[in-house]
């Protein structure tokens, strides 16, 4: 195995320059040596690899309808896999044998010790089983809303052509895009410099009576067994409300203290899977993201979202809950989507009509206003603050020379690009087969499928570049929903359909890209990589929609929270949010939402404040280049600090906020050695339990429902946080004011 430490540059004249890279970080982090004759194609590899594609794509399919839906990343299959390499090299035999076919060619089961090159293609497998940190393939989604919500009927078949043909679909224009955004070494991306170090911490000699491996163990059988506890005995221990329980008549004291259905003031959780939902595992956080979420919502929620519903009741707040993310009519009901879809699966105008308009909860109202402004700070931000950084490396990366890491990826056979052609060709050819002989079915006509590919091939370049130098990534899923719901209303299935070929065929190729250039780095053979990328892809797709579609067949009014029990998990929030996106963009569209026939048409103002807000501060930077907090003012995480709310709660937000503040900043600043060596083992020992645990309390106790039934496990008990405050708005179970 090729040397762990960097050695230092040569000192030949001449060569200086050419033995490392031109950015510091990379020169930090990443080693100039490799061994070529590593063996990567090895049995180990193939067989963990695999595995862990499939178990972490089964268990974050799992996961995803669950009220609190933790997502399982590469971290954990990168640590947890780690002993079983070793393992496997001691006991596999080395015996080598011939195949019939590849003539002379030797084969061994074993061809020496677990190396980093076998690793790093094993947690290639797992990112793509957790559909590269998203959990599971988006475009599930879109059989979950149809099945569950909708409650209309789409094919398994059209179901996996929809999910594999979206995820693959950005791969072929990826590829083709490498030379410009992966072989540059100004191109360096920062993200993956984080794997990088992992490997290297990792596969370091170890000396200590605790090594990583048996800290792993023993931190992963505590994570198990805990959360027997709120996972079933004590489930109230998951969100813990004391507010609520000192107020147990008071809706504005429940509408602050409520974790799940309020504001969250004082509520915290005993359960990991509350705390690692949706914003992942605090511990991998560093804590400058940490602090820039927790001003960003601070304000929203603590100070925008009470002035605007307290102080200013904008848009009637009090009629509808003050955090949720359903749908209502005026008179603060719950809205009958069911009721305005006719059976072409389309808007029914005279139903609609009658219903009235929609109406969202002040919480809901103001995250898409904030989305808004999110996307149009993010490309004025990045311009004025990165723009002439991207434009000199990206005419650096055109014009300059190959940096040392460049150079030794020349010895290995590079991808033929007539696969990427093949694969272009061939998953917009499927794709257009499917919208149209099944449209039916998927609603989106074959110009919706072209219009939404041209959209994600011209995006994937600067988004690309954005994100290899600045390691932020603008999304285009508001935007891409926003499009379709204007050029064609009324069918909400096509618009998730183009949101999906639009958005996610780029997100797709970024995190391809971004994988490349983790391989780049670690001197992994490009073929290898892209095989590995590619057979994760499909088979991680296949597991998700197999999964999803046993559970949505299997439980009882999955997704329905008003029909579940209290302490039902399978609430699906994010599903629910999918849903109603659905409806505000497809169904109903933008004009009725948030155009003149809507409610909320002053929200498009926040285009224009989120693209002026940086301008601002680039102004005052520019008037006071002494003050050196002005450039750290971020506008786009500030108002995108809360892009994840709903369906995530302000009970995750305060749990990740403290767990990530007490690891990241207090144990990283004063026990920094402890933390270097366990923090990212603690993080995948604490998920990898809790799954496990999970999984095995369902199908012990869950499939045959059984549950105790006490007050440990009814819930949060704050029953008034979702009602409204309003005079004469009568709900189900709330005072009448």
């Amino acid at each position: 195995m090729g040397t762990l430490e960097a050695p230092p540059p040569s000192t030949t004249a001449g060569s200086e320059d050419d033995e490392v890279s031109p950015i510091e970080e990379v020169r930090l982090t990443v080693t100039n040596t490799d061994d070529p004759t590593l063996p990567v194609w090895t049995f180990r590899m193939w067989s963990m690899g695999l595995f862990s594609c499939a178990l972490l794509s089964f268990l974050n399919q799992f996961f995803a309808y669950r009220t609190e839906p933790l997502i399982i990343t590469q971290i954990t299959v990168q640590v947890a896999t780690l002993p079983i390499g070793h393992f496997l090299a001691a006991v596999l035999p080395t015996t080598k044998f011939r195949i019939p076919g590849f003539g002379s060619t030797s084969f061994s089961l074993n061809p020496g010790p677990f190396n980093m090159k076998e690793h790093v293609l094993v947690s290639i497998f797992a990112n793509a089983g957790s559909a590269f940190g998203n959990g599971s393939a988006y475009g599930v989604g879109i059989v979950t809303i149809i099945k569950a919500f909708y409650r209309r009927k789409i094919s398994f078949f059209a179901g996996w052509l929809l999910i594999i043909t979206t995820q693959v679909l950005g791969y072929g224009w990826a590829g083709l895009l490498r030379k410009y955004v992966v072989e540059p070494a100004h191109m360096w991306w920062p993200s993956s410099l984080v794997q990088v170090s992992l490997f290297r911490a990792l596969h370091e000699k170890e000396e200590q009576r605790m090594t990583r491996a048996k800290f792993f163990v023993i931190a992963l059988i505590c994570s198990f067994s805990w959360y027997l506890v709120p996972g079933y005995f004590f489930s109230t221990l998951s969100n813990i409300s004391w507010v609520c329980w000192a107020f147990p008549n008071s809706v504005t004291a429940q509408q602050l203290g409520s974790g799940m259905r309020g504001l969250g003031l004082g509520s915290l959780t005993l359960d990991w899977t509350v705390v690692a939902s949706f914003l992942f595992s605090p511990l991998v956080s560093p804590f400058f993201a940490i602090l820039n979420i927790l001003v960003g919502y601070t304000l929203l929620v603590y100070v925008v979202i009470p002035l605007a519903y307290w102080g200013f009741g904008m848009y009637n707040a009090h009629r509808f809950p003050i955090f949720s993310s359903h749908l209502f009519t005026s008179q603060g009901q719950p809205y009958d989507i069911a009721a305005i879809v006719n059976d072409k699966f389309e808007i029914n105008l005279q139903k609609y009509e009658e219903q009235g308009r929609i109406n969202l909860s002040i919480f809901f109202a103001l995250s898409y206003g904030f989305g808004f402004a999110t996307i149009a700070s993010t490309l004025s931000h990045v311009a004025l603050f990165y723009g002439r950084e991207i434009y000199k490396r990206y005419r650096a990366s055109s014009k300059g020379k190959e940096d040392i890491h460049t150079r030794l990826m020349r010895q290995y056979a590079d991808i033929p690009s007539w696969w990427f052609y093949l694969l272009l060709v061939v998953t917009i050819a499927v794709s257009l087969a499917l919208c149209i002989f099944l449209n039916n079915e998927v609603q989106m006509p074959w110009w919706g499928l072209i219009f939404a590919a041209a959209m994600a091939f011209i995006f994937t370049l600067p988004i690309s570049i954005i994100t290899a130098t600045t390691n932020q990534t603008p999304g285009l899923n508001i935007i891409t929903e926003y499009i379709m719901g204007v050029i064609l209303p009324g069918r909400p299935i096509a618009n998730v359909c183009f949101k999906i070929y639009g958005y996610m065929s780029m997100a797709q190729a970024v995190s391809f890209l971004n994988d490349f250039k983790l391989g780049h780095y670690m001197k992994i053979p490009p073929k290898s990589m892209f095989l590995v990328q590619f057979i994760g892809t499909v088979l991680a797709g296949t597991i998700n929609i197999a999964v999803a579609w046993w559970l949505l067949t299997s439980i009882t009014n999955i997704c329905q929270d008003d029909l579940l029990p209290p302490d039902s998990p399978w609430t699906c929030p994010g599903d629910r949010v999918f849903f109603d996106a659905s409806v505000i963009w497809g169904l109903v569209g933008p004009k009725r939402i948030f155009g003149t026939l809507g409610n909320y048409s002053s929200m498009n103002w926040f285009f224009l404040g989120g693209a002026l807000g940086p301008v601002v501060v680039w102004v005052f930077h520019k008037a006071f280049p002494k003050q050196s907090w002005i450039p750290l003012i971020n506008l786009p995480v500030l108002f995108g600090a809360t892009s994840m709310m709903p369906p995530a709660t302000s009970l995750n937000y305060n749990s990740w906020i403290l767990f990530g503040t007490i690891f990241n900043f207090f144990i990283f600043r004063y026990r920094k050695q402890w933390w270097q060596r366990y923090n990212y083992i603690l993080s995948a020992a604490m998920d990898a339990g809790v799954a496990f645990m999970a999984v095995l309390l369902y199908f012990s106790l869950g499939i045959e429902d059984k549950g105790l039934n006490w007050w440990g496990t009814d819930g949060e008990h704050c029953r008034l946080a979702t009602c409204p405050t309003a005079k004469g708005v009568v709900i189900a179970g709330c005072p009448v004011n």
